[in-house]
């Protein structure tokens, strides 16, 4: 672990509901309610919850495409970048992936075309890909290569946290696996943290080191993954673990 790069400090986001009056006040849902946390250099931190608990916003908060109603995030030199779970929704389908790779450096400027070029075939060298694919289109390639390049494409301005929003629930359990243990090596040898979020317990239990649990646009419990999955204190995070079957397993 290092140094603190990622701190949210009580952060409100509320949106208006359907079918107001139009003589009363409008009224708000509130999706997040005081969320607080922080994250430290190298760390896996996951985010559980069921779906509608307020997860994809706050991580749109973190990435910045979601300004708040009330409390604030300051990104330590993190330059967060987005890892989303429809690989082949993500990816311009008219487009090679060579040219995707290299289009975040294009919007950054300062890299010559050959430049370019060079880091996209490293990069896919680095997810474990053939330097053939950068002349091959999403089309054509399988949705765990799909997913490999839409990392590789996060990491092309060599971002020091990556949002990875159920980066791993539309591929088979094969191919979680090995997209998991992607994103653990990238990790080490690039020093990324991770802001791991998912449904499935089972799967955040393998990647994290700290885990919370959202429920309601709360933060309701959180901790290392073993305190939170082995002594959990409250009765939401119980009934999760059990519909997973992981307490049966402890027992």
């Amino acid at each position: 672990m290092g140094k603190e790069i990622l701190r949210v400090e009580d952060v409100r986001i509320g949106f208006e509901k359907e079918g107001h009056s139009l003589f009363r006040a409008r009224e708000k849902k509130e999706v997040l309610q005081g969320v607080s946390f922080s994250m430290e250099e190298g760390e896996v931190l996951g985010l559980v919850g069921e779906s509608g608990c307020g997860k994809s916003t706050l991580s749109k908060v973190v990435l910045g495409l979601q300004k708040p109603d009330a409390g604030k995030v300051v990104h330590f030199s993190a330059n967060p970048q987005m890892v989303f779970q429809d690989p082949y929704g993500s990816l311009n389908p008219s487009r090679k992936i060579g040219w995707i790779l290299e289009e975040p450096l294009r919007i950054r400027g300062g890299f010559t075309k050959r430049q370019r070029r060079e880091k996209a075939l490293a990069m896919l060298e680095k997810v474990g890909l053939d330097e053939k694919i950068a002349d091959r289109y999403p089309n054509q390639l399988s949705g765990g290569q799909r997913q490999r390049v839409c990392i590789g494409t996060a990491l092309m301005t060599d971002p020091k946290l990556l949002v990875a929003d159920e980066a791993v629930s539309a591929l088979d359990v094969t191919i979680q696996a090995q997209i998991m243990e992607l994103l653990l090596k990238l990790k080490e040898e690039m020093g990324l943290a991770i802001l791991f979020i998912s449904h499935d317990m089972r799967v955040v239990y393998q990647m994290s080191d700290r885990v919370m649990i959202m429920k309601d646009g709360r933060i309701i419990e959180s901790g290392s993954v073993d305190e939170v999955y082995f002594s959990p204190k409250q009765p939401y995070t119980k009934a999760l673990l059990e519909a997973a079957g992981i307490l049966e397993e402890r027992e």
